[in-house]
């Protein structure tokens, strides 16, 4: 799926050139990389809040699902920014698409496995034997990476793990076809949690605190857009407001919410799941001013880096993020 993904943004960026912005200055398009939710929070807040009004920004955001690439969006001219995990980004620069990590709003990872507790778990070196539901489509490569710090084979056997391509959705996990599943803290653990299982039947384990996280959510721009002084002001524009909109979230996770579910339009969406999600969302944007942090961003290279035998990229890229939008829009 990974090269599926990329190949696809690639093929567009070859056939037409990676499409350049809107000639409007003030027009900002904003590709999200799942369904609204608040995960997202901070734009909807900053758009809610006239945010980007004040910035005098016109700010669409395009929901995302599981049948839109955010990279083949962008390559396409589809929209102005995307929001991506920094694996997807970096692969599909490295296949092509010059994408240029602006902003990286998420100081932190919400990813995690989850396991049943009565398999007798209580470190990864008990993973061994046992099955784990992990995601693909780019979001195997810390697990990959981490599995082969351990020293564990990704193979099966008694002596390493059998890996089951899991959806997104807990059902492996439920209907015991896995001992443990991938979630997220802000998410797919709800989940379970709603199923009926209760905390102490569980054992979790955060990627971040394993030395393996890689950075969610950041926010990128194609390179050649970059190299317009008017696309950048509009970037500087959309940032500072986008941030500000993420710092009020952050205070104010139960009004995010509900502006959240105001602006999902599909109705799939509870009080209950976003408001809870808002509270895990805020802790991982906390720390964050927008600007990447350039160790977190090593640590992430590092781990895509030490993938094993397919690792998501070959080397280590150049030129993949900037400072000059978050220096111009935090000072």
């Amino acid at each position: 799926m990974k090269k599926l993904m990329t190949g696809m943004a690639l093929g567009l960026a070859i056939a037409g050139g990676s499409a350049t912005a809107e000639t409007d200055p003030n027009s900002v398009k904003l590709q999200l990389q799942w369904v609204t939710q608040a995960q997202f929070a901070g734009y909807y807040v900053a758009l809610d809040k006239g945010y980007y009004e004040e910035e005098n920004l016109d700010v669409e955001i395009l929901p995302g699902g599981p049948d839109i690439a955010p990279p083949q969006v962008l390559a396409g001219g589809g929209a102005d920014v995307m929001l991506n995990w920094m694996p997807s980004a970096l692969a599909a620069r490295e296949k092509g698409l010059p994408v240029v990590n602006i902003a990286q709003p998420f100081k932190s990872s919400g990813l995690m496995l989850t396991c049943w507790k009565d398999t007798g778990i209580t470190s990864p070196q008990d993973f061994k034997g046992k099955t784990i539901g992990v995601w693909f489509f780019g979001n195997e490569y810390p697990f990959l990476s981490w599995m082969s710090q351990e020293g564990i084979s990704t193979d099966g056997g008694e002596d390493g793990v059998t890996v089951l391509k899991q959806g997104f959705n807990v059902d492996p996990l439920i209907q015991r076809q896995a001992d443990c599943i991938s979630t997220m803290t802000y998410n797919e653990y709800g989940q379970v949690l709603d199923a009926g299982v209760s905390e102490d039947e569980l054992v979790t384990f955060k990627y971040e605190d394993q030395g393996v996280a890689t950075l969610e959510d950041g926010i990128w721009a194609l390179e050649e857009n970059l190299e317009d002084p008017v696309f950048v002001d509009k970037m500087v524009r959309f940032v500072r407001a986008s941030m500000k909109g993420w710092k009020y979230a952050e205070e104010n996770p139960e009004e995010a919410a509900m502006i959240v579910l105001d602006n999902d339009a599909t109705g799939a969406q509870t009080e209950a799941h976003q408001v809870r999600m808002m509270g895990e969302i805020a802790k991982l944007t906390a720390g964050s001013n927008g600007a990447l942090d350039e160790a977190d961003y090593q640590r992430t290279v590092d781990t895509l880096l030490a993938g094993g035998s397919d690792p998501v990229i070959s080397k280590a890229p150049e030129g993949a993020w900037t400072h000059e939008i978050t220096d111009k829009a935090l000072n």
